[in-house]
């Protein structure tokens, strides 16, 4: 069968538990088992599509000519149609399984396809090729009377199908003349397959129903928004709480660029906003579990820097390593397991967590607000903010050559001890809100005297510096400084000015260790359009952002970066910060329900 380029027209299932990534033929091209962070068992997306025709569960239709896919509205189930020369053609129904069962959450790690002819005498080849050790071994097989059992190193999957067993083994074709349902999950006995498949297709459809019922959306862009909410859904791993920055290792930022790193971990900077996003969509649950998961985190951490990132399990040493088994998306290795940015000093996670935190201590939906005794926790975090603004770090960005005190890393040590100022009061500790008013306020004297470049006239990325980065966009939304004032209106026109490339945004100009950047950043455009938005010039992030949804995947998804030039997406995928810029700028956009009609 002739191998397609990979590119980033994908489709993601999942069940919080596991996830795929699923082209537009309806192979499944990564699925790491038996968590999201796990050995991918399916990974022909970093594989030569030109050399290795495995690691993948493909679904061929013979004589393929054209295939259409959609969602089930509101839901995590992908329809793919795919038709043929004859004009025969299949429906293929993907789904996880996600609903609940005997009062508790049912998310197996199974993946479940269901194949419909449409019409014609439709032929179909079905290639299951797992592989494990990040592609190094294939699958060794044993089979049943109606499955066959994949061996994966510690891992044991076995296909439950009342398609004809000893086809799919040897990979022969045949004619598809009735529905056929196939699972793929734990070494498990399936009874009653038939009914098993439809009755989890109806219960996973009502949940993910439900679930979309209960968001709070705009007026504006809502199908927009779902899907976005729906998919940082899935980056979520229920059992901890925790949500991964994207589901992928290795995409690399750019062609040939070698900036390829594993996005599977949890990152300390993204929890403000990504709680902040989950309450303004009324995502209380998922924002509750994210919550515990840092809560976790800020209670098992002891003196010293605060490590910006974790595993899903709370790991902590997440040493980075190259792989020779993979050899890259479009063979633009290396591909990389772990993420060597751990141990570095990045001094933004302290505002970070205790901005996120701090949501227990004011929402009244949370099943366990926030009390004194977690507030004496945060203020660990705030000691340790209070020391370390003024002090270089490897910044946002995650500079692996250098070091400076970077304005953003000290901001949001300003705004930790803001927000602790803020709890204490709601707590009635005054004195304590004294002693975190009179820190915060002196932060926010000296930030504001070193960050500024009077030159410029803008306030710059590092102290005394020259440089400016797209993080300077967020000193309105931290509550830093007024969208309306003069310095923040002249900073907001020299990002403009340098890191602006039309409807896209930069996250810095100046070379790191891999040289000039390339590419735009998607979170930073939205950053841009909500700035835009904050300063009054709402026509015009309006439009920006419209032309931004344009560039999302055919499902409406995103990854790390845009291509200004070409508009093709890049990074990791589906990447949840991406996400979150989408969901925010649609929320401040959207003309309000009352206005509506």
């Amino acid at each position: 069968m002739t191998q397609l380029k990979p590119s980033l027209d994908l489709a993601v299932l999942g069940n919080c538990s596991i996830a795929a990534l699923v082209d537009t033929k309806a192979s499944i091209v990564w699925c790491c088992i038996p968590r999201l962070d796990g050995d991918p068992a399916f990974c022909s997306l970093l594989r030569n599509p030109a050399l290795e025709d495995d690691g993948m569960w493909e679904i061929e239709l013979l004589g393929f000519t054209a295939s259409s896919q959609r969602y089930i509205p509101n839901s995590a189930i992908l329809e793919t149609i795919l038709e043929d020369a004859q004009g025969g053609a299949i429906k293929i129904i993907d789904f996880i399984p996600r609903f609940n069962r005997h009062r508790r959450m049912f998310r197996p790690v199974s993946i479940v396809r269901m194949i419909e002819p449409l019409r014609g005498v439709p032929r179909i080849r079905v290639r299951l090729r797992p592989r494990h050790e990040y592609g190094k071994h294939g699958a060794s097989t044993t089979r049943g009377s109606n499955h066959v059992r994949y061996l994966l190193g510690t891992e044991v999957l076995r296909l439950t199908t009342d398609a004809p067993v000893s086809l799919i083994q040897s990979e022969t074709p045949f004619v598809i003349d009735r529905p056929l349902v196939m699972v793929l999950g734990a070494d498990e006995p399936v009874t009653d397959l038939g009914l098993i498949g439809v009755d989890w297709y109806e219960q996973t459809l009502e949940y993910w129903r439900d679930w979309t019922r209960q968001l709070a959306l705009p007026f504006e862009w809502q199908e927009e928004v779902i899907r976005a909410a729906i998919t940082l859904k899935l980056c979520s791993y229920e059992e901890t709480g925790g949500i991964v920055a994207a589901l992928t290792t290795s995409m690399p930022e750019f062609a040939h660029s070698g900036r390829n790193w594993d996005y599977r971990y949890c990152w300390l900077r993204d929890t403000f906003f990504v709680v902040q996003t989950l309450n303004r969509l009324s995502v209380t649950r998922t924002m509750e579990h994210y919550i515990t998961y840092v809560t976790n985190i800020v209670t098992g951490w002891d003196e010293g820097p605060l490590q910006p990132i974790f595993g899903l399990g709370f790991e902590t040493a997440l040493d980075e390593s190259e792989v020779d088994t993979l050899a890259g998306y479009r063979g633009m290795g290396p591909v990389r397991i772990g993420n060597g940015a751990y141990d570095q000093i990045q001094n933004d996670g302290y505002g970070s967590v205790i901005l996120a935190v701090a949501q227990s201590f004011f929402d009244k939906r949370v099943a366990r607000p926030g009390g004194v005794g977690l507030f004496k926790q945060l203020e660990r975090l705030g000691e340790e903010a209070a020391r370390r603004w003024i002090e270089p770090d490897a910044g946002l960005w995650e500079f692996r050559t250098r070091a400076e005190i970077h304005t953003h890393s000290s901001v949001m040590c300003w705004a930790a001890c803001d927000r602790l100022h803020r709890i204490a009061v709601k707590l009635e500790l005054h004195d304590r809100a004294e002693v975190w008013r009179d820190r915060a306020e002196r932060m926010h004297a000296g930030i504001w005297e070193r960050a500024w470049n009077e030159k410029r006239q803008s306030f710059v990325a590092t102290f005394e510096g020259e440089d400016l980065d797209g993080s300077l966009l967020l000193l309105q939304e931290l509550g830093f400084v007024r969208a309306d004032d003069p310095r923040f209106l002249s900073t907001l026109a020299a990002i403009e000015a340098e890191l602006r490339e039309g409807d896209h945004l930069f996250r810095y100009r100046r070379p790191d260790d891999f040289g000039p950047p390339e590419i735009s950043f998607v979170i930073c455009s939205f950053w841009l359009v909500e700035a835009l938005a904050a300063v009054g010039r709402r026509d015009e992030a309006r439009a920006i952002f419209e032309r931004l949804l344009a560039h999302r995947s055919p499902l409406g998804l995103l990854s790390e970066g845009i291509d200004p030039n070409s508009g093709e997406l890049w990074g990791n995928f589906p990447q949840s910060y991406s996400l979150v810029g989408l969901i925010r700028a649609a929320l401040r956009l959207s003309r309000p329900w009352e206005e509506a009609f």
